[in-house]
């Protein structure tokens, strides 16, 4: 595999005309809301505007970041540190509300955010620096708090990895989410971490239906993959959980059920859930997927995602944006609440222990080994 690593790219908006791109969330790529500079592409002779094989590369982006860990004091979300190798996402989920992140670097919430991936190659290094520090007082951080730490290209890079092994040396616990079985390739690091209480993984789990994962979440995991991980991660001892994330009201709240069945089944022993968020200009990039997708469920599940959000289909505010109100969003809740009993699925994960950390200041080893020689 080639993979080309650049400082900055300028993209223009991919033609709307183009129904759909093979393992693409969305052909389109909106101009960003803070770019004043906006792009016409010539149209070129010959095109075949339905030619579903036009598919751009994915370009790797290198991101000089100084910092991994990121701070978060929302009263939604339960973590407070978290650690994202990757700025986008090639997974490619059409319903994605991280992709308005890209449109701080002046790219596109849409096509852009799944072919133009920032990538912290210096995260290990960086992350032992920080975790180094004096005023660093161990806690849990959590992988893929806005886009998956487990996309297509760690399996090459394992910038993912490489931080988990920080951890592990460490001893400082951390809690991982994705969409990728991919996980399954570091059960041993996160075994180690599981042995001294410091390790978690969630699955992802959006439908169980193949057909609708392969357009919805193109380059994710299909769900019996991911099931698999679950299995795996169970039988490795470390400790594992499925979120029914997000449910799509009039698409996927039906198979919450199933979801939960399953996922209890494979060894997953919590499960959570989180409505569907359109913030931004998801919520046009969503419209269009239904669209194109599934045109005959289009004002069905467009009503259905405004019952939940007060007659719109986003709504931020604390402590209803991951849940939604109203009617619809109450029988949501008694369903996955129900659903949840009766597959003997616990509420949260378990809590996670720092009091195995081990503190590695800058030049304690050096020192050490010095002693040792002397």
């Amino acid at each position: 595999m080639t993979f080309v690593f650049i400082s900055y790219i300028l993209c223009a908006p991919m033609d709307p005309s183009h129904r759909t791109l093979r393992g693409r969330g969305t052909p389109i790529n909106p101009r960003p809301r803070f770019q004043t500079l906006e792009i016409e592409p010539e149209e070129l002779s010959g095109g075949d505007p339905e030619d579903e094989s036009a598919d751009p590369r994915t370009l790797y982006l290198v991101d000089s970041t100084r910092t991994v860990l990121s701070r978060n004091d929302s009263p939604d979300i339960g973590f407070d540190v978290s650690l994202n190798p990757y700025r986008g996402c090639e997974h490619g989920c059409a319903y994605c509300y991280a992709r308005p992140t890209h449109e701080y670097l002046d790219l596109s919430a849409g096509l852009d955010f799944e072919t133009r991936i920032l990538v912290k190659r210096e995260a290990p290094s960086l992350l032992r620096a920080e975790l180094g520090r004096r005023s660093w007082r161990p806690r849990v951080i959590a992988f893929s708090g806005v886009t998956d730490c487990y996309q297509p290209v760690e399996r090459a890079l394992r910038i993912t990895r490489g931080c988990l092994e920080v951890l592990a040396e460490l001893r400082n616990p951390a809690s991982l989410i994705t969409k990728s079985r991919l996980v399954t390739r570091d059960a041993d690091v996160l075994s180690d971490l599981a042995a001294h209480r410091c390790a978690s993984v969630t699955l992802s789990v959006t439908t169980l239906d193949a057909d609708l994962a392969r357009v919805l979440e193109p380059r994710a995991a299909q769900p019996r993959a991911r099931l698999a991980a679950i299995r795996d991660l169970s039988r490795a001892g470390i400790p594992v959980g499925v979120n029914v994330a997000p449910i799509v009201p009039g698409l996927t709240d039906h198979e919450v059920p199933a979801i939960l069945r399953a996922a209890a089944e494979a060894g997953a022993r919590w499960a959570g859930y989180v409505m569907l968020r359109l913030p931004y200009g998801v919520k046009g990039l969503f419209e269009d997927w239904l669209e194109r997708h599934r045109p005959e469920r289009r004002k069905r599940v467009l009503h259905r995602i405004a019952d939940v959000r007060g007659g719109a289909l986003y709504d931020s505010r604390w402590g209803v944006r991951q849940r939604g109100t109203g009617l619809i969003a109450r029988q949501i809740r008694e369903l996955f609440e129900l659903s949840r009993e009766r597959a003997g699925l616990g509420a949260r994960g378990p809590e996670l222990s720092t009091a195995h950390f081990r503190a590695r200041r800058p030049g304690q080893l050096e020192l050490f080994e010095g002693a040792l020689r002397g």
